[in-house]
Parts: C-alpha cells; structure tokens; sequence
C-alpha cells in the first residue's frame, strides 16, 4: 500500500529534478549561444520562461512537499540537515529575486536597446554567470543534504 507520504517524497523528487533539471541546463543553452549571438535574444527568452513558469513553481512546489513530508513523518524542522537546506533554500531564493531574476531582465532590456557587443550587456552576461554558478552551487549543496541527511 503506497502512503502519503510516499507519494509526497515522489513529488517532491520529480519537483527537484524539473527545478535541478531546468537550471543546469541555462548553462548549456548559454554556453552554446556564445557562439552564435544572433541567437542570444531567442535562448535568454527562452531560459527566463523556463525558469518563471517551470524552475520556480517547481521549487515552490519543493517547500510545499518538504513541508508535509516533514509534518507527516518522525523528522523536525530542527534536524540539522533540514535546518541547513532550508537556510540554503531561503538563500537560493533571495538571490533568485534579487539578484538572477533582475539580472536576467536587464539582460534581455539591453540586449533589444544596444545589441550584444554593448559593455552593459557584457557585464550583466558576466553578474548572471556568476550568480547562476552559486546558485547551482548552492541547489547541489541541499540535494546533498536531502540525500544524505548528515548529523552533528
């Protein structure tokens, strides 16, 4: 007999996996562009309605199920692995928001304006690789810790 909280872990997994899944492949899609900036435009569109209407509902969906897994089950918000990804989840968030999400934006603004061979359009290209590689760093850090669920 299947549980429910067994069918929240099945969610939660294949939620992570659309989320985990979408973000590592921004990298790729703009790895590739790089070599063809005529496409530039098509790909940072394409990764911004991937990350709105699929990553981010996913990791919203991520909290949601982790949540009831955490009510229905002998696990505490206070355990040491919970505590840690949800601090790193916070701080996956805020620097989506803040940071990503506006950078990615701005991205796409100056590429209409002034085209991509524009400073601006540099350094924005520049701010969203770096913020997307701490990010990823950050997602692998809690995938980490749900697998493993280190104690102190």
């Amino acid at each position: 007999m299947i549980t429910g909280f067994e069918v929240m872990k099945f969610l939660h997994i294949v939620f992570a996996i659309v989320a985990v899944g979408f973000n590592a492949s921004y990298g790729i899609w703009l790895a590739r562009v790089a070599r063809h900036p005529e496409h530039v435009g098509h790909v940072l569109r394409g990764v911004k309605v991937l990350d709105d209407r699929f990553a981010n509902p996913a990791y919203g969906l991520l909290l949601v199920t982790g949540l009831i897994m955490v009510a229905t089950s002998p696990f505490e918000l206070t355990e040491f692995w919970i505590a840690l990804a949800l601090a790193l989840y916070a701080l996956a968030i805020v620097i989506g928001l803040v940071v990503y999400t506006p950078t990615l934006r701005n991205q796409i603004r100056v590429l209409d304006a002034e085209g991509p061979e524009s400073p601006e359009f540099a350094r924005l290209s520049n701010r969203g690789r770096v913020v997307g590689i701490l990010l990823a760093l950050d997602v692998l850090a809690i995938v980490f810790l749900m697998v493993t669920k280190p104690t102190i």
